[in-house]
Order: C-alpha cells, then sequence, then structure tokens
C-alpha cells in the first residue's frame, strides 16, 4: 500500500519534457528540407531529413542560431532516375554537402524571424528577415530559388521534351522535440 501511494506520488508529479523547456528555448530534434519544383510533365519533390538536435535561446547572445551540413546525396525525389538527375544537377560529387545556417532569430508575433544562408555548390544565398511559421510541432520557411541564381542549369530530357523549370522552392523544417 505505502509502495503504491510512493509511486503514485512520482508518477502523479511527473511532467512532459515540454512543459520543464524554458519559454525562450527551443529545442530542434530534426531537420527537413524539401526542394519543390515543377517540370513540363509535373510537380517534383526531393526531401532529406536527417537528426538534428540543437537549441535555440530566444532573446539571448548565448546561441540564438543554426548550423548544419546536409549531404546532397541523402536527398530522394522518389525515384532513381530522378535522384541520380538532381545529384548531378548540384554537382554532388564536386559538392557533396551543403550548409544551411540559421541566425538571429527573433520573435515576431506568433511566429519567429531569421536570416538564413544557404550554401549549395559553391554559391551562397542569404536572406533576410525569412518567416519561420511556428507550430506546435516545428519551425517552418520558405525560399523560392532559380537554379539560375546558384549558376545551374535545369535538367532536361529527351533532347528537351521534358525540362524542370528554373524556379523551385526549398522548404525549411525544424523538428522541435
Amino acid at each position: 500500500m505505502v509502495m503504491g501511494l510512493v509511486l503514485s506520488f512520482l508518477l502523479g508529479s511527473a511532467k512532459p519534457i515540454s512543459s520543464l523547456i524554458e519559454p525562450n528555448t527551443i529545442i530542434i530534434d530534426r531537420l527537413e528540407i524539401e526542394i519543390l519544383g515543377n517540370s513540363t510533365v509535373g510537380e517534383y519533390t526531393c526531401s532529406n531529413s536527417l537528426t538534428y538536435r540543437d537549441t535555440i535561446y530566444l532573446n539571448s547572445n548565448v546561441k540564438n542560431s543554426l548550423k548544419s551540413e546536409i549531404s546532397m546525396s541523402n536527398f530522394g525525389c522518389g525515384n532513381r532516375i530522378m535522384d541520380k538527375d538532381l545529384k548531378t544537377t548540384v554537382k554532388a560529387t564536386k559538392f557533396p554537402k551543403s550548409t544551411v545556417t540559421i541566425t538571429n532569430i527573433k520573435p515576431f508575433g506568433t511566429n519567429y524571424k531569421c536570416s538564413l544562408n544557404f550554401r549549395i555548390t559553391d554559391k551562397t544565398l542569404s536572406y533576410q528577415n525569412l518567416i519561420l511559421k511556428n507550430t506546435k510541432e516545428s519551425l517552418e520557411g520558405s525560399v523560392a530559388v532559380n537554379f539560375s541564381d546558384i549558376e545551374l542549369e535545369p535538367p532536361s530530357k529527351m533532347g528537351g521534351l521534358i525540362k524542370v523549370k528554373n524556379e523551385f522552392v526549398i522548404h525549411f523544417n525544424l523538428h522541435k522535440l
């Protein structure tokens, strides 16, 4: 009986980990990046998800940024031909890793605002005041990019009958713990 009361007391007072996290702290558990675009035969999505554990301290000089290297060979587009085309297009053998750096993360209403640097091949794309949508599960943001912005040619097949459009979207999803 006493053991049951002790167990009930201990378990009854247990709190979920999310309630133990300070309000100005966000713990990131996983990073997911999607490349979304269109071609003459339809839409495509290529994605890469990696375990990435980091902590963001808002309103602090301690650590208000995230930086991650992403293996370009781990992107999957749903079939081997598209996987190969993506790796060829982004020169994955010459530039096997891309880097995502998110800095200066600040509250912006119910969401967040940040600066983003995305290094792909030997080019860096920089965005200021990028909005990260805040949900219970994640922080999400998207940027529109042109292949020409990073001096790459969109892939084409069958003598140009199948062409990937120049513009695509990079969608970032920072999953919270």
